[in-house]
């Protein structure tokens, strides 16, 4: 075979797959006229339980079972353009004994706040939810809620753009591309981060089972990519809730349409799960670093640590990463400021987050993706106190190791001297 029929093949292909993941949400048309209920994955403890979908219509999807039919891959994106959004309808949702019911909003979502008499026993921290539409006649789902074991130890919040994926997951169609032509690992998922959400997961223990709660600013329309995402880069999958399109409070629990309530989303999972400390991971790009300042300064000692993947170099945002590390050194806390992900595996290692073997999980994923690159070096800025790290971050030390390797990969580590790892299991017994 020649080098450019090889070529043709490979682009061919590409294709193929990029429509058939297109067309796929189009095959679940659950009710006679084409109705559907989307339910995301949701998030919750054994006394309550959150939980968004939507509701909406399409037509029926082509009848063939083959994933390679580029016309009926077309037929059925045609199907899903047109689908439309279901208003005012009705909603049941159970759970062991318990029930409720709810309307879809004027875009056709529903959002669900349960709480169980009883959850189910199950072998899995999954646990589903029955979904019912009232309709004639009545359309079914399930959902899935993510409820922690009782042997995880901690709950990891982390951002999706530039933190996991590199940024244009807003823009669906190049997402889409990114994903199926050549090298689609190395383009579009960070070198290292999914192997450190596998280790954060799974924990030192390895079977912790610990929370994975993704926060993205893309729209929901994204969802079902990110989905395809996850599974081709094995990370542990999780809820996640988008902030483009929705924001949260106590008088509505459930995400609403709004903007920039990422801190008072963490501030409600910090509630929810209110036994177990945090470990917030982002980038210094965006606002992650304001939010995450905040969090801690208002919920003292339940943040872990606190990973920021060091993506701009910007005066303002360093400014921003220093009212970080000071108020996270402050509370007795840990930030790292981290060029790749192996620096924040071998912290997290170190603290007793995860096992040494997630650690050289995450150095060998990194160093398959990104040979060419320089290896980073590390700086600590450690005081013999909370209250002296901090000082040391606002006499300007941060700023000035940030400026003399502006020109090279850098990682930061800014903590106390005395800062203590995380209790194991077996430190218990």
């Amino acid at each position: 075979m020649t080098d450019d029929s090889q070529s043709g093949s490979h682009w061919r292909k590409a294709v193929v797959q990029l429509l058939a993941l297109a067309a796929r949400p189009v095959r679940r048309a659950q009710g006679r006229s084409g109705t559907v209920i989307e339910a995301y994955r949701g998030y919750g403890t054994s006394e309550e339980i959150f939980l968004i979908g939507r509701v909406f219509r399409q037509s029926h999807a082509d009848r063939t079972e083959r994933e390679d039919d580029v016309r009926a891959s077309l037929r059925n994106i045609a199907h899903r353009i047109r689908r439309r959004k279901v208003t005012g309808a009705l909603v049941t949702a159970r759970i062991g004994g318990t029930q409720t019911r709810v309307t879809t909003d004027r875009d056709g979502y529903f959002r669900l706040h349960l709480r169980p008499h009883d959850v189910p026993s199950s072998n899995s921290a999954w646990h589903s939810v029955d979904l019912t539409l009232d309709a004639d006649p009545p359309v079914r789902a399930q959902a899935q809620v993510y409820i922690p074991p009782t042997r995880c130890r901690f709950v990891v919040i982390s951002d999706i753009d530039d933190t996991i994926m590199h940024t244009g997951v807003a823009n669906k169609l190049k997402m889409l591309w990114r994903l199926f032509v050549a090298d689609a690992e190395s383009r579009v998922a960070v070198p290292g981060a999914a192997a450190l959400c596998r280790a954060l997961h799974a924990g030192v223990t390895g079977d912790e089972a610990n929370p994975m709660l993704y926060v993205s600013r893309a729209p929901w329309g994204i969802y079902d990519m990110l989905e395809e995402f996850f599974r081709q880069h094995a990370i542990p999958v999780g809820p996640v809730l988008f902030l483009r399109e929705w924001g949260l409070s106590w008088r509505h629990p459930l995400p609403r349409r709004a903007e920039h309530h990422k801190r008072e989303l963490i501030s409600h999972m910090l509630a929810l799960y209110r036994d177990l400390p945090f470990v917030l991971i982002g980038d210094s790009g965006q606002h992650d670093p304001e939010v995450y300042a905040q969090v801690v300064a208002d919920h003292p000692g339940r943040v872990l640590a606190v990973y920021i993947r060091n993506v701009s170099r910007d005066a303002r945002r360093v400014a921003e990463i220093e009212r970080l590390a000071a108020t996270v050194a402050a509370a007795g806390s840990s930030l790292v400021l981290a060029a790749d992900s192996a620096a924040m595996a071998k912290h997290a290692a170190g603290l007793g987050l995860i096992a040494p073997e997630g650690g050289q999980a995450v150095s060998a994923e990194r160093a398959a993706a990104s040979t060419a690159e320089m290896v980073a070096k590390t700086q600590q800025i450690v005081g013999p106190t909370a209250a002296a790290t901090s000082q040391k971050v606002a006499d300007g030390e941060l700023k000035s190791v940030l400026k003399e390797g502006s020109d090279t990969p850098l990682n930061v580590v800014v903590e106390p001297a005395n800062r203590g790892g995380l209790s194991t299991p077996s430190d218990a017994n």
